[in-house]
């Protein structure tokens, strides 16, 4: 692991780091903060996928997700969005190739050599993180961003034993019934469909995955709202089986940073209450 560049913030470091992975076969780049702490501590591991477009770089520059993890004793990992760098396939639209990975393993080609972003956050990356930090890996909460909000979902439905807390900020919940994750999944994984239903939040809900709550913030003043994001197909199938889900739409805010940086203390607070 190289150390791409640290500084103090709120007590604590944040630090850019890159290694070379081999489950995407590429270098990859992704930032943690670790909070101030006493010598000897393991702290809780707070998990932010971003979405697409994004690197490390968007959350780690504007979250301002740092004082409030200095306060609560969080580490925050942000690894980037997808595999990137020459040899690696991309695609012209900015809703496919690099930066947009859509946390799955790609089976199709060109992307299935690189496109193995499912595998490099809940097994390559963990592990790093385990080995280098001061992490308490019995303590891991995951949340995200739009495309990093799907993976969040799905990843947390899909190992609900070793999430605590699970959130997301206007999460693509449904990608097998918008035009974003019709086109990704379809690309990625191949046309069968019920391939698709493991990387689907909503598909996983109905297939009997569960978690004892969610929480998500929506703008309502967000351009992909009511054609790439439709959280009430979250809330009913949240309804239909029984999850716990805080759906707070909230009135003016749209899909940037600025959307999530107001409400990232809400988010963290909500996490570390469930990784004490």
């Amino acid at each position: 692991m190289e150390t791409v560049s640290t500084a103090r913030a709120f007590g604590g470091i944040q630090g850019v780091y890159r290694h070379a992975s081999s489950a995407t076969g590429t270098d990859m780049t992704f930032s943690v903060y670790v909070p101030p702490h006493e010598p000897g501590a393991r702290l809780p591991v707070v998990w932010y996928l971003s979405g697409l477009t994004c690197t490390h770089a968007n959350v780690t520059d504007k979250g301002e997700y740092r004082a409030a993890c200095a306060e609560l004793g969080l580490i925050f990992v942000a690894p980037d969005a997808s595999p990137r760098g020459d040899g690696v396939a991309d695609d012209p639209a900015w809703d496919m190739g690099q930066g947009a990975g859509f946390y799955v393993d790609a089976t199709q080609a060109p992307w299935s050599p690189h496109f193995r972003m499912w595998s490099y956050v809940t097994d390559e990356l963990p592990a790093l993180i385990a080995g280098q930090f001061p992490a308490d890996m019995t303590r891991q909460s995951i949340l995200g961003h739009s495309m990093g909000g799907h993976g969040a979902l799905t990843i947390g439905l899909t190992f609900p034993d070793r999430y605590r807390a699970v959130s997301a900020f206007a999460p693509i919940v449904a990608p097998g019934q918008v035009p974003w994750g019709v086109k990704a999944l379809g690309g990625y994984l191949g046309p069968d469909r019920a391939r698709w239903r493991r990387h689907d939040a909503v598909a996983l809900i109905e297939d009997g995955a569960s978690l004892p709550a969610l929480l998500v913030d929506q703008g309502d003043a967000d351009p992909f709202l009511a054609e790439q994001l439709r959280p009430g197909l979250l809330r009913d199938a949240c309804d239909a089986a029984g999850i716990d889900l805080t759906l707070r739409m909230q009135p003016g805010y749209d899909h940037s940073y600025l959307f999530i940086a107001t409400f990232m203390a809400d988010h963290l607070a909500w996490h570390a209450a469930r990784l004490r």
